[in-house]
């Protein structure tokens, strides 16, 4: 029993290839490593020397998959809730027990997941030598400047990368796509947040005087109180004097 295939991507361009692996000594140096752990690629096989890899993930021969932070070079059950990788909330605040692969690499491994860090002498075909080229573009107009090296004055929206769509119709004819870009600043944002402002400001000064008014019509009612208390405080004390003068 030894790991059976590496799939291997490429960051730079984008590709990604699996290898099959027949000789269990070519992988045993990934033994014992950790996901996120560089490993040099060169008892893999000649194609690959020079070549350092890191580990990323896997699946066992289950199809359970590893998780980072799960220091068991085994399956374990653990339970899960929303924020976890290898875990799908499907209602608010679930949790779940599921069974889930430590992070150590085994024997018992069926697939691992590898990046390459860094490139070696030779050209790998399918993963080095080919150029995968990104399906959509930026959609955040920050990101868009970034890529374009545009300014604040420049106009984002003449810069959106379009693509082309083919219909499944052969009749229709092919049109073009963009994303519809985020946090763009335009005069109608500007105004509806001027127009946030000044309604923000008219409700303070609404309830600024609300509460003067409030203040001002409860001082007039603990007034009011006082007097009836001091007017009934009156007529007991001059009825009292009544009373004791007649006697």
């Amino acid at each position: 029993m030894h790991i059976e295939g590496l799939n291997i991507a490429n960051l730079a361009n984008g590709s990604q290839k699996s290898f099959s692996i027949d000789d269990e000594r070519k992988v045993r140096v990934f033994y014992d490593k950790q996901i996120s752990d560089e490993v040099p690629g060169d008892t893999v096989g000649d194609e690959f020397k020079g070549y350092v890899f890191r580990i990323t993930g896997g699946n066992d021969k289950q199809g359970f998959p590893m998780k980072q932070g799960v220091l068991v070079p085994s399956r374990v059950r653990l339970l899960l809730s929303a924020g976890h990788s290898c875990f799908k909330v499907r209602r608010s605040g679930e949790r779940r027990r599921k069974s889930v692969r430590g992070c150590i690499v085994g024997p018992d491994l069926s697939v691992l997941s590898l990046v390459i860090i860094k490139q070696g002498e030779n050209e790998i075909p399918g993963l080095t030598d080919v150029s995968v080229p990104k399906r959509l573009g930026p959609k955040r107009a920050n990101n868009i400047r970034k890529l374009f090296n545009l300014t604040k004055e420049d106009d984002v929206r003449k810069f959106v990368i379009r693509r082309e769509v083919t219909p499944k119709n052969a009749d229709k004819k092919p049109y073009t796509k963009a994303p519809k870009i985020q946090r763009l600043v335009t005069p109608r944002t500007l105004m509806h947040k001027r127009r946030l402002v000044t309604v923000k400001k008219r409700q303070q000064e609404k309830s600024r005087e609300a509460a003067a008014e409030y203040a001002q019509l409860l001082a007039m009612r603990q007034k009011e109180q006082r007097e009836r208390k001091e007017e009934l405080r009156r007529r007991r004390s001059s009825a009292s004097r009544n009373s004791v003068s007649k006697q």
